[in-house]
This record gives structure tokens, sequence and C-alpha cells, in this order.
């Protein structure tokens, strides 16, 4: 039988490790006096808003190493301070704490850290041990992780935006544009879906060699060919889901995240068309967009504006809500003040959610939960920096958005998350539910 002090929390480890792009991160190690263990790992994006929660990276240090010296160690981007606040601060705080009070455990460490965006403790060593709170608690009562955030309700598979062609901060093959994604959302559940994505991503990796493109891929997986420009992608996309026996719309849509900020800044937007450099207003990128909604099966925009472009993402979003769903990223950064201040000025239609960005489950959830209040839509994201840590596949399940990002359809980091999908599904057997969040694509 199951007792109280099974859930109170006996120790915290923490050590650095390294994400998929080979930089440091950290890992959690939690147990529970009644044995019980959680190990969580922390991602770190490449794309980040300017207002996220501060990511605690070392700085430069020189590495002791004999062999080394006068190097800087990772060249500043060790984790080393961020796990000894994990060991040294937090963990003498939360011994003894109950894991099932989740909200009480963050507000222990926010007010620790005593920042207004974590840069005391490091958002990534709040954020570990937040994790592995919950992941604890819920294998300490012998549930999913999925359920034990989200309640006996908590059944709804998400539907994925899959990386397949990448650009911007995340390839450097001369793409303005961040993610061209492809999105099975006609599929009748999410294993078909994951088949219609993959095979898709398949079509379009023999499209590109047809073509003479090298098919290395990007940071999250998606193929960096260097093409002529941003709309060769989502036409090769559009030939890539037909190849692959599919409907394009119907039964696979795209999504774009340009993550204007990498070329916009106060209204601003310098790209290249056919090879000339080209200056762009705020209206202008809104044109271009509406024009190649006509063209496309485009159901989702984000970042299609600068984080600092307030005013231009309600103009856009005033002339093509209805259309598609309008994602603020960069501009929310996941806080859920910013995000009401978008509610307030109808910034968008839709917020993506980054664990990482705010630092703590507990605000995590708040902001999905801003984001309901509204009739938003939201969407769990992974970030570029990723690690095999599967909590976000639980956690789009728990919060029931029906959306996640996680990547391509290659490198483990992202295939864990599918996979850990798959698993829930097979969980959930006849009660799984998987539904179109895009019925009018």
């Amino acid at each position: 039988m199951v007792s109280d002090n099974d859930f109170r929390i006996h120790s915290i480890d923490a050590l650095e490790i390294l994400d998929s792009r080979g930089n440091p991160t950290i890992r959690v190690m939690l147990v529970l006096d009644g044995g019980t263990g959680a190990v969580t790992s922390v991602p770190s994006g490449a794309s980040t808003g300017q207002f996220e929660a501060h990511e605690l990276r070392d700085g430069p240090q020189p590495d002791s190493a004999p062999s080394t010296q006068g190097h800087t160690r990772y060249g500043g981007r060790g984790v080393c301070r961020a796990v000894a606040n994990v060991r040294d601060v937090i963990a003498p705080l939360l011994v003894g704490q109950d894991v099932r009070r989740q909200a009480a455990i963050d507000r222990i460490m926010l007010e620790r850290d005593g920042t207004g965006n974590k840069a005391g403790l490091g958002a990534n060593a709040i954020l570990g041990v937040s994790m592995a709170v919950a992941r604890a608690a819920a294998a300490a009562a012998g549930i999913s992780l999925y359920a034990s955030l989200g309640g006996s309700g908590a059944r709804r598979l998400p539907v994925s935006m899959m990386n397949v062609l990448n650009g911007g901060l995340h390839a450097a093959n001369g793409l303005e544009f961040q993610e061209f994604m492809i999105v099975p959302h006609g599929a009748p559940t999410f294993s078909e879906a994951l088949r219609y994505g993959s095979e898709t991503f398949h079509a379009l990796r023999s499209l590109l060699h047809e073509q003479g493109h090298v098919t290395s891929v990007g940071d999250e997986g998606g193929f960096a060919p260097k093409l002529a420009g941003n709309e060769t992608a989502c036409a090769l996309i559009v030939e890539a889901i037909e190849r692959a026996g599919y409907r394009p719309g119907p039964d696979i849509a795209i999504a774009l995240d340009p993550a204007a900020s990498f070329f916009g800044h106060e209204g601003a937007y310098r790209l290249k068309v056919n090879g000339t450099p080209v200056t762009r207003t705020s209206d202008e990128m809104t044109a271009l967009y509406a024009e190649w909604i006509d063209r496309y099966p485009i159901v989702s925009l984000e970042d299609g504006l600068a984080e600092d472009d307030w005013a231009g993402f309600a103009a856009q979003t005033a002339k093509l809500d209805g259309r598609l769903q309008i994602v603020g990223d960069d501009i929310f950064v996941t806080n859920p003040a910013f995000i009401e201040r978008g509610i307030r000025e109808k910034t968008a239609n839709a917020v993506l959610i980054k664990l990482n960005q705010i630092g703590t489950v507990t605000e995590t959830i708040a902001a999905v939960d801003a984001a309901r209040r509204a009739g938003w839509s939201y969407i769990v994201s992974h970030r570029s920096g990723e690690t095999e840590d599967t909590f976000i596949a639980d956690f789009a399940v728990a919060m029931g958005g029906g959306q996640i990002k996680t990547g391509s359809l290659c490198r483990s980091e992202r295939i864990a998350k599918y996979n850990r999908l798959l698993e829930i599904e097979h969980e959930l057997g006849s009660e799984a539910e998987f539904i179109s969040p895009f019925l009018h694509a």
C-alpha cells in the first residue's frame, strides 16, 4: 500500500549531459522516500525569444585539463553552475516535500530564485527539477505521466507538425524561413498520421535526390537543401505529398514557421527573391502569406512577423483570421502575461507552448489555461537542441490541445517523442482520440 511518505522527496541530483547539437544541458535525477525514481533532461533552443526565461550557462572558463589549458570549456556553454544550483541550493530546499504538490514546489524554487526571468538559479536548473517532480508523482502513483497531469479525460493524441525542410538558424542553406512542416491531420489515427508523414518524408528525399540536392538534415531533422527560395520549398512539399499518394490539404497540409525575428526588426523584413535582397514591411509580408495560402494548403503560420512587431501581428490576425492558425512563439515565449496581452490586443489566435521558455511545469500549464480561456489553439513544442526525454509527448496528451511540434521523421531525439505517443495510443486503446484541428483544410 502506498503511503504519503512514498511521495516525499528523498534526494535530488544533477549532471551535465549533451543535447542533440552536442552542447551541454542538464539532467536531473530525483528519488522519493518510497524508492521511486525520476530522470529528466532539459532541452535548449537556437531561435530564442528575447524574453525567454534565462538559461544559465557557465560563460568563459578555462579548461582545467593540462593538455587544453587556455581553451574555454565547451565554448562557454557549460552548465556546471546550473548543476551546482540543483545540488547545493534546490535539493536542500525540496527534500521532504510531497511531489503531488507541484505548484507549491515550483513556487518554492521561484521564490528562492528571486528574479523575474529565473536568472538566479537558471531556468534550466529549475525546469529540470520541476519536470522530475511531475514524473516522480506519476510514477509513485503507478500511472502514466499524461494521466497524472491531465486526469482521466486525457486521451486526445496530437496532430503533429513534422519539420521536413529547414532554413534560418536551423540550417546554413540560404533559406530565411526556418521550418517548413507537413501536417498529416487527415489520418484516422495517430499511428496512421505518423505513417503518412514518414512516407511523405521519404518521397521528399527521393525528389531532392532526383533534382541533384543533398539530403543532409538540419537541427530538427528536416532536409536542408540549397533551394531557389522559400516558396520553392512549399512547391516541393506539395509534390512530395502527391508522390506519396496523399491529397495536399485534406490528407496532409503545410505549416510554416518563418521565425521572422531572424530576418526582421522594427517592421522591416529582409529576404532574397531570386537572389536579390528585398525589404518588405509587415503588411507586405502578410500580403505575401495571403498569396501563398491561395496557392498552397497552408493551415498554420508561426512567427510570420518578428517578436517586437505587435502591431503587425494584430493587423495580420485581422486579415488572415479564419483562413489559418496564426501562432505566436517568440512574441509570447509561453509567458501567461504576454499571452494575456496578446488576447487583449488580438495579436494571434494560437500560441506555441515550450516548457523551457517559461521554466516550470506550473507556469506552462498556466499559459495553456490562458489560451483555453480565450478559445485559442495551443501547440506543445520541442526545441532545436533536444534530448531523448519524452516529457512533451505526455504533456501534449495531458493538455489536450491536439497539436505537437517535435521535429522531423529522423534523428532519435525527435523519433523518441513519436514513439512515446505510439505507446500512449496503444495504452489508451479504443479510448484514444485523434481529431484534426484543421477541419477547414
